[in-house]
């Protein structure tokens, strides 16, 4: 199966284009698609197509940011399902794109200070625009920093300095002093009177006297392969713990098969390769990333990426075990990919360059 960028493109004009949930609006377009509007889920149309350009959400359940055309300058601004507009000219921009609604928040920044804040679903400020930088809500909790210096390199920023905590939605600090890590799974919080002593988290000291601790998705994932995945590894385990298709590299393009079929041809090479990590020493790395919306675009994926077509790898990463090999030709890399879903890691997409697939 070769894959494609599909275009979201409503043939009917103002149809459904996503998978349907009650109360959630879906982009819609106008004739010749240029325009965006938003439709119900029966396909009634709730905002005719008026918007372009930073317009980016497919799915709309109570605020999004949009960019309205036929105004010079653009007219930006956030709108709640109600019809309020709200931040005129204060979208929050990363890598040229506006914020994504995150649990029914989303960012903006002050247009003559910079800084960021938060608005909720209704369009108030929840959180005041003092912050250097936030990052989205991630089960009721926000990455903050506070005070920082802001460097530009063309298009991209960094920041240097400042004081990272970590806040609740009401601008709470729960902890101060906050080091982030993107491997940190929010959703894993944990409190308790002293730190736990499980080695895949993380643990801070929190305002109240608690330590909050958060699982680490690396660790989690090394611990899921030597302890779950290896031990007594058969085709029916492995079975188990992949996806229902696999996508693999074929050696003129991308394959996606059933989990059984591809499993059956290729396990004994792919057992080789998993069991490198369990033999002297491991000539490899785990690394992190999200689903590809380019190769993995199915509806069955729908629940692994936001409202904006990102991946929520925030929640549901993607785990690569990258092996190196020694050839003649020099050193090459084999990937093998899990995804983490709800019922836990599975193998997702293979890459085997020191060997043939089937």
């Amino acid at each position: 199966m070769s894959y494609y960028l599909i275009t979201l493109i409503s043939i009917l004009f103002c149809s459904p284009v996503w998978a349907q949930q009650i109360d959630t609006w879906y982009a819609c377009y106008n004739q010749d698609s240029t325009l965006i509007g938003y439709s119900d889920a029966v396909g009634k149309v709730m905002i005719e197509p008026k918007f372009g350009a930073y317009t980016t959400a497919n799915r709309f359940d109570a605020i999004i940011a949009v960019a309205e055309m036929g105004h010079t300058p653009l007219s930006t601004y956030y709108l709640t399902k109600s019809g309020r507009v709200i931040g005129r000219d204060s979208l929050h921009l990363f890598d040229n794109g506006p914020d994504c609604e995150s649990e029914g928040f989303i960012r903006f920044r002050d247009p003559v200070t910079g800084l960021a804040g938060l608005f909720d679903r209704h369009g108030d400020i929840v959180i005041p625009a003092e912050y250097s930088d936030l990052k989205r809500v991630h089960n009721g909790m926000i990455v903050a920093l506070k005070g920082a210096k802001k460097n530009r390199n063309g298009e991209i920023t960094t920041w240097t300095g400042g004081q990272e905590l970590l806040l609740d939605t009401a601008n709470n600090i729960l902890i101060e002093n906050f080091s982030y890590n993107p491997q940190l799974n929010f959703f894993s919080l944990q409190k308790s009177t002293t730190p736990p002593l499980d080695s895949t988290r993380a643990s801070f000291k929190g305002t109240d006297g608690s330590y909050y601790s958060f699982v680490d998705f690396k660790k989690e994932f090394d611990h899921w392969l030597r302890t779950t995945l290896l031990p007594d590894l058969t085709k029916e385990k492995l079975n188990q713990l992949t996806y229902p298709q696999v996508t693999w590299q074929a050696v003129e393009d991308w394959v996606t098969s059933d989990r059984s079929t591809f499993i059956e041809a290729n396990f004994e090479l792919v057992k080789s390769r998993l069991e490198e990590i369990t033999q002297g020493e491991f000539q490899g790395f785990i690394s992190s990333d999200g689903l590809n919306p380019f190769m993995f675009n199915t509806p069955d994926f729908d629940d692994y990426y936001n409202n904006c077509g990102e991946s929520k790898d925030w929640q549901y990463p993607t785990m690569s075990l990258i092996i190196n090999q020694d050839s003649a030709a020099g050193i090459t890399q084999d990937h093998l990919e899990f995804l983490r879903t709800a019922q836990g890691y599975r193998l997702l997409c293979v890459t085997i360059r020191s060997a043939q697939l089937k």
